[in-house]
Formats: C-alpha cells, structure tokens, sequence
C-alpha cells in the first residue's frame, strides 16, 4: 500500500515537472516573439522610410533625368548672293560677248538662295557669217540644316553633280574635265564639242564651290554660216577668267558676314534650300 502510493507520488511530480518544462518552454518563447515582431515591424519601417525617400527624391526631382542635346552642323558660311548680273566685269562680259546684250536675269531669282543671269552675242558680218557667244553665271546658296547636314556638305554635294551633268549632255563629243586650282573651294572645267543644225559648238562648264556656294559658267561659242570655229582653248581661258570673278563677287558680298566656315557648330536655320536635284544650267545643250 505504501509502496503504491510512492509510486503515486513519483508519477505526479513527473506529471509537475514535465507541465512546468512546458511552461518554462512557453514563457522563453514568447519574449522571442515579441522581439521578432518587433525586429520585423522595425525592418518594415525601414524599408518603408526608403522607399518613402526614394518616392520624395524622385518626385522632387533630385536626380536630374538626362537630357540629350539637340543636334547641331556648322553654321553656313555666306549668307548672302551678289547680283549674278554684275559678278563679271565689264572688261572680262566685253571679251566673252563682244556684241553682247545687256544681261538676263533668271526669272526664279531669289535673292537668299539662287540668282543667274545671261548674255549673248552675234557679231554679224553679213555673207562672211558670224560669230555666236553664249555666257551665263547660275548661283545656289546652301544652308545648314539638322536634316540635311551642313552647307558646305550640301554645296559640295551639289557642286560634285553639276560636274557630272556637264560631263554626260547628250551629243557631246570630245569632252575633256580639269579640275581647277586657286579658284574657290574646288573647281572643275568641262568641255566638249556639240554639233548643231546651226553648226559645231564649243561649249565650256566650269563649275566652282566658295564654301556654301555653288557658281556654274557655261559659255558656248560658233562660227556661223561659214565663220570659222572658234578655238577652244581661248573660250575656256575666258571661261577660267569669268569664274575666278564670279568666285570673288560671292566673296565680296559676305565680307561682312562671313564666318569663313569657323561657325561655333549652332545649328543654322534653315532656309528656302534648293533642291539639290535641280541644275540651274544644263541649257547650254540646248541653247541654239
């Protein structure tokens, strides 16, 4: 009986000893709770200010968003044309044309971008024929533009087609091109003989670039019902002298303003630019 009860006895503080295990197992672990609660609230809070700051910094405007800078050419050199009328002199119009006719100006002259003018002659010495003279002076002005590029590229583009057409008219024959030197930027003459109901025609296209300017010379000359042909080598001496004015006449005329082609790179507005495509004398092939 006594026995028993011992046994009683033991079982119980087992029993006691095992709850207040749990209890002291319950009571270690509730403070860790807690404590990760509260470290996660804390870490929450954290990350929520950061993101808090993040949103005002970007919403304020503290990291400045990149901003690309607007595409820039040089700026055009000339600004300006001289009068196509009175790019040569008076001397050199009385070598080319000796009974020559006041000059022609182009009817879709503007003065910012194109001008051209021409000349003609006809020394008629009755039955012993005559002699023709054809000149005209074409000028086109190029300005930078963020498109299309620079003025000068665009000139030089231009200029570079212009010899090209003046080398491939239909008919010629015997044509011959040399570039020329101290003229402009770059120059180039053309020649060739064009053979006509009329008779043979000495034609010459000398074609020069002054930095955003474009000036082609044709000049044509014929000895008419039973005249001699003119001698070719003269009428592109004369051709070569009426360039090398007309060259300095672009010059002259932007002397004031002229930036020499040393622009700060700004972009320069663009103008009513000429089409590239048009050439504004092929009409030596066809004049008669």
């Amino acid at each position: 009986m006594q026995r028993a009860a011992q046994t009683d006895d033991r079982a119980q503080r087992q029993m006691r000893g095992k709850r207040l295990s749990r209890a002291l197992v319950c009571a270690a672990a509730v403070p860790a709770v807690l404590i990760t609660a509260a470290c996660s609230s804390g870490s929450g809070d954290a990350k929520g200010k950061g993101t808090d700051s993040s949103a005002r910094q970007s919403a304020s405007g503290s990291t400045s968003p990149s901003t690309s800078a607007s595409p820039t050419v040089q700026a055009a050199a000339y600004k300006k044309l001289p009068d196509a009328c009175a790019v040569v002199s008076k001397k050199t119009l009385t070598d080319l044309v000796p009974q020559g006719t006041s000059g022609k100006k182009g009817s879709s002259d503007d003065p910012s971008s194109r001008a051209s003018c021409s000349w003609s002659s006809l020394d008629n010495n009755g039955v012993k024929g005559s002699q023709f003279r054809w000149l005209n002076v074409s000028l086109l002005r190029f300005d930078s533009d963020t498109t299309r590029g620079s003025a000068e590229a665009q000139a030089h583009t231009y200029f570079t087609q212009q010899v090209k057409d003046a080398a491939a008219v239909d008919g010629a024959k015997n044509a011959k091109e040399t570039p020329l030197s101290g003229t402009g930027s770059e120059a180039t003459a053309v020649r060739y003989d064009l053979k006509k109901k009329e008779g043979l025609f000495k034609q010459q296209t000398v074609v020069a670039r002054v930095e955003n300017v474009v000036v082609t010379l044709d000049y044509n000359g014929a000895g008419l019902a039973g005249e001699d042909t003119p001698d070719a080598d003269d009428l592109t001496k004369s051709a070569e002298q009426a360039i090398k004015e007309a060259v300095g006449a672009v010059s002259s005329a932007n002397s004031g303003s002229a930036s020499g082609g040393s622009g700060s790179g700004s972009s320069a507005s663009p103008s009513k630019s000429p089409s590239s495509s048009a050439s504004p004398s092929k009409s030596a092939a066809k004049k008669s």
